[in-house]
C-alpha cells in the first residue's frame, strides 16, 4: 500500500525561515525535556513532522482524501496497489535517520568506505537553539543504534565534535552499544573499531577530520560515516585554496541520504537509488509527485530546468509563482554545496 504524506507542507514544517539568517531562531522543540532519559529517546513529537506523518495506517491516503471506488471494494474485490513516488519519503524525521542507516549499512556491505548523511532541516542546522543539541544527540543515538542492528558489526565508534559532548554522553548512555571519542582526542579511533561515525563535523575542525579519514584508509581499510557533516557553512573568508582542498575531500565520500525540503517540492536520495525531486501534487493536497530523477545531485541549473518544465505543464498558475520560490531558497544551498 503506498504511503501518504499528510498536513502541513514539508518545507513550511521544516523551513520557518532561510537557513543562512543566524540572527532567526527555532523555537525549542516540545519534545526535548523527553530526550533526556534514553527510555524516551525513541518517543519523538511525530507533530513536529506532520508532513511525513503516514496517518492512519488502515487507509493509505490522507484523511483529506476521500476513498476511491478501488478502495471501497470488498476484500475479495481488492486489487494490488503500485507503490507510488512518495512512497520512498520517510514518514517523520525518525523514520528518516532509521530509513538512513538502512542506507548506510547498504553502502557498507557493498564495500563502501566514505559515506555523508545529510538532513537539511533546520531542527539539525541550529546548534546554538535552546535545548538543539540535546535533540540531535538523541537523533545520533537513533542513527548509531540502528546501524549497528542493520550491519551486525559490535565495533562501531562514534566521534562528536569536542571532548566535552562526548563525555557527557558517555556518562549518561552507560548501555550504549558503540564507543565514545571527540575529533580533538588524540587516538579518536582504536584499531579494533570497525566503522567510524562522525556526528556533525563542523568546518573548524576539518583538519582532524581529513586526518581521521586518512588514518581510516590504512590497511586494513575501515569505513566511515559523516553523519549532517558542517563541513561547508559559516567559512565565509575562507580563501580559494581552502575550499579548493575541502571540496576534493568530499568528493570522495558518497551520500547515500539525504532529504531537503523546498517551498513546493523535495530533493531526495537513498543509496543505491538515484538522486529524485519531487514537486506538489496539486490534485491531491499534502501528496508530491516525481518531477526528474538523476544519478547525480540537481544544481541549481537542474532545479529550475525541471520546476519550470512543471510550472509549464501545470494549469495552475499558482506553481510557477512557487518554483520561482524554490529557486530563491536554493541559492545559499546551492553555492554551500559547491563551494
Amino acid at each position: 500500500m503506498a504511503a501518504s504524506v499528510s498536513s502541513c507542507s514539508l518545507y513550511h514544517r521544516f523551513h520557518h525561515h532561510p537557513p543562512h539568517d543566524p540572527s532567526l531562531r527555532l523555537p525549542p522543540p516540545a519534545i526535548l525535556p523527553m530526550l533526556a532519559t534514553s527510555r524516551n529517546r525513541r518517543v519523538l513529537a511525530r507533530g513536529k513532522f506532520e508532513k511525513f506523518d503516514r496517518g492512519d495506517s488502515s487507509a493509505g491516503n490522507p484523511s483529506s482524501s476521500p476513498p476511491d471506488s478501488a478502495q471501497s471494494q470488498t476484500p475479495d474485490q481488492e486489487q494490488p496497489q503500485e507503490s507510488e513516488d512518495d512512497s520512498v519519503l520517510p514518514s517523520d524525521l525518525v523514520d528518516a535517520i532509521r530509513r538512513s542507516s538502512q542506507a548506510s549499512a547498504m553502502f557498507i556491505s557493498s564495500g563502501g568506505m566514505r559515506a555523508i548523511v545529510e538532513l537539511l532541516i533546520p531542527q539539525l542546522q541550529f546548534l546554538d537553539a535552546e535545548g538543539a543539541q540535546a535533540e540531535l544527540w538523541e537523533l545520533s543515538r537513533i542513527f548509531l543504534e540502528s546501524l549497528i542492528e542493520e550491519t551486525g558489526i559490535q565495533r562501531v565508534k562514534a566521534i562528536f565534535p569536542d571532548a566535552g559532548a562526548a563525555a557527557l554522553l558517555k556518562y549518561q548512555w552507560k548501555d550504549a552499544k558503540f564507543g565514545f571519542s571527540s575529533l580533538s582526542d588524540r587516538k579518536p579511533v582504536d584499531d579494533e573499531d570497525e566503522v567510524v561515525v562522525m556526528i556533525v563535523p563542523d568546518y573548524q575542525m576539518l583538519d582532524y577530520v581529513e586526518r581521521i579519514a586518512a588514518h581510516l584508509s590504512g590497511d586494513p581499510p575501515r569505513s566511515l560515516i559523516m553523519w549532517n557533516p558542517r563541513l561547508v557553512s559559516g567559512d565565509v573568508g575562507v580563501g580559494f585554496n581552502v575550499r579548493k582542498l575541502r571540496k576534493y575531500f568530499l568528493s570522495t565520500f558518497t551520500i547515500v541520504y539525504s532529504l531537503r525540503p523546498l517551498p513546493s517540492g523535495a530533493i531526495f536520495r537513498c543509496y543505491p537509488g538515484m538522486w529524485k525531486v519531487f514537486y506538489d501534487d496539486v490534485n491531491r493536497p499534502n501528496r508530491y509527485l516525481l518531477a526528474k530523477e538523476q544519478p547525480t545531485r540537481p544544481d541549481a541549473a537542474d532545479i529550475e530546468v525541471i520546476f519550470g518544465s512543471v510550472a509549464e505543464k501545470s494549469e495552475e498558475p499558482s506553481l510557477l509563482g512557487k518554483a520561482m520560490s524554490v529557486f530563491t531558497s536554493l541559492n545559499w544551498f546551492m553555492k554551500a554545496i559547491s563551494s
